[in-house]
């Protein structure tokens, strides 16, 4: 593959990735690939490749070969991704606070400075494009998680966070209220080198968004 056709199939792969994420394209959609073809200007072929990416990322589904549809969204797949979540964010958490330096404390400072004024925001009325808070949430608990020292254990996590944002969009856009202090006592326990009190603050949080976000289904 040449490098003009990668980056066009990595291009399109985000494109459609993002718009299963923000529900542009929902669950069960039969992704047809003549209409594809037309609505991202790419070919067939790049097509297959990416459609044949997002189903081994769990994006889509391909039954029995007989096409491709958008995966679908249950209670069961929900608590899944969220005790994976909290396997893997809690085992690199800790990695990230025994490896990290000072560059990772002064970005985890900054993206938590930047979700909880944003989460202020929204607890005092203020319109914010859910898309927005969701970003500021994906930057705080990458920060947190980033100097880990295993990119392998950063991409298996970034692919289960993108699934789990899935049932954010559908479920709870403006959960931001209920969110400012564990957020903020995930993060003063991170700083503060505290493995074990850090990933006991981050579980505590995660498991109360999966409570929060199936008592909405």
């Amino acid at each position: 593959m040449t490098n003009t056709s990668h980056t066009v199939g990595s291009s399109i792969h985000t494109r459609i990735k993002n718009d299963i994420i923000s529900g542009t394209l929902k669950p069960g959609t039969k992704l047809k690939l003549d209409t594809l073809k037309i609505r991202y200007a790419t070919s067939v072929s790049t097509l297959r490749e990416t459609l044949n990416r997002l189903t081994s990322e769990g994006f889509v589904e391909a039954p029995e070969q007989r096409g491709f549809l958008v995966s679908g969204m249950s209670r069961e797949d929900l608590t899944e991704l969220s005790n994976l979540r909290i396997l893997l964010e809690c085992t690199a958490l800790k990695a990230s606070i025994a490896f990290g330096d000072d560059e990772w404390e002064g970005n985890l400072a900054s993206a938590h400075h930047k979700l909880a004024t944003l989460e202020t925001r929204v607890i005092n009325g203020e319109d914010v494009p859910s898309e927005q808070r969701r970003m500021y949430d994906w930057i705080f608990h990458f920060s947190l998680v980033k100097a880990c020292n295993s990119q392998n254990l950063i991409n298996v996590f970034e692919n289960v966070f993108e699934r789990y944002i899935r049932y954010q969009v559908s479920i709870f856009p403006h959960h931001c209220g209920k969110t400012l202090m564990e957020h903020k006592e995930i993060f003063d326990a991170a700083l503060s080198r505290d493995s074990e009190l850090a990933s006991e603050k981050l579980k505590t949080h995660l498991r109360k968004c999966l409570s929060f976000s199936l008592s909405g289904m």
